[in-house]
């Protein structure tokens, strides 16, 4: 995968695209796609971390793709590096200028800057994408803005994305996404239940800053880093309601039709249909058979999917 770096690691000189990127949508793809065709420079995207918005109002920003996930998907598309500006209140209190001066063209030292029209920065959001255009190119820096990308659906955002997952609409964030959506985990030990009825889970631990679909009983492909052929899976999402009304949300992920000890490992998961909302059940049993019905329906919803990856 391609690097990530600090500003001050980063090789220079650089063609960046400056932004967050969150979800690597067509209108993302069409800013990055501007830094990697016919300069010397090195291909850099840059983005803040955190997002400005939980150090400034402590707002809590889900991500759509993590640091390590986003290295992934960059790579692919022509990118060299990423580069993570840490974003506190210093660097907030910066004018748009020291910004551009301070950053982008004296420690990146930018050759071609990339953004979106809507793109804002600077000391209380003072700067746009023309502010932009015009101290850079005042230090004789070339300025691409890319203008917004709407769909019949709207503007082309992360939000819109956020907001499919959330209503378990796999399909919908993947053609917003134009790739499937999925995150990882470690499996950690559980406390057995799943087993105790039949029905071994791998619980995951995952990391609390990504962004997961809305609660629910999904089918999903489950696999390890490096497995060629993925196992079909029905994945809970959320709370216990029959176990433990209580507990908190959780992931637990079991494999159709296969017995493998995962604790320790990780795993990558992407769910492909939400197939129903959580219930309580009155006792374990009814709840074991509701399983039952969920893998059946799990296997039957799976089945084209795998013939479209082969």
């Amino acid at each position: 995968m391609i690097p990530l770096y600090s500003p001050q690691l980063a090789r220079t000189p650089t063609a960046l695209a400056l932004g967050s990127f969150d979800g690597l949508h067509a209108g993302h793809r069409r800013v990055i796609e501007a830094i990697t065709k016919g300069s010397n420079a090195v291909p850099t995207v840059v983005s803040f971390w955190p997002h400005p918005r939980e150090v400034l109002y402590g707002e809590s920003r889900l991500r759509l793709d993590l640091p390590s996930e986003k290295t992934a998907l960059l790579e692919p598309i022509g990118v060299e590096q990423l580069v993570l500006v840490p974003f506190d209140r210093s660097l907030a209190s910066l004018s748009a200028e020291a910004f551009v001066n301070q950053m982008l063209l004296q420690t990146l030292k930018a050759r071609l800057i990339a953004v979106g029209a809507n793109f804002r920065f600077g000391r209380n959001r003072e700067g746009d994408a023309l502010t932009l255009r015009s101290l850079a190119n005042a230090k004789g820096v070339e300025v691409f803005v890319a203008p917004l990308l709407e769909d019949v659906g709207g503007r082309m955002s992360s939000s819109r994305i956020r907001s499919a997952l959330s209503e378990g609409d796999l399909e919908r964030a993947k053609k917003l996404m134009g790739r499937s959506y999925s995150f990882r985990g470690r499996v950690v030990k559980g406390r057995g239940i799943g087993k105790k009825i039949g029905w071994p889970t791998a619980n995951l631990q995952v990391d609390g800053r990504k962004f997961l679909p809305g609660l629910g009983i999904y089918a999903a492909w489950a696999w390890t880093p490096g497995e060629i052929e993925p196992f079909s899976a029905v994945m809970n999402l959320g709370p216990q309601p029959t176990v433990d009304p209580n507990s908190p949300s959780a992931v637990e992920v079991h494999l159709l039709d296969k017995e493998i000890n995962l604790e320790g490992y990780e795993i990558i998961v992407e769910p492909v249909l939400r197939l129903r909302a959580q219930k309580k059940f009155p006792n374990l049993e009814l709840l074991s058979k509701q399983i039952e019905l969920d893998a059946q329906l799990a296997r039957e919803k799976l089945k084209p999917f795998k013939i479209k990856q082969n």
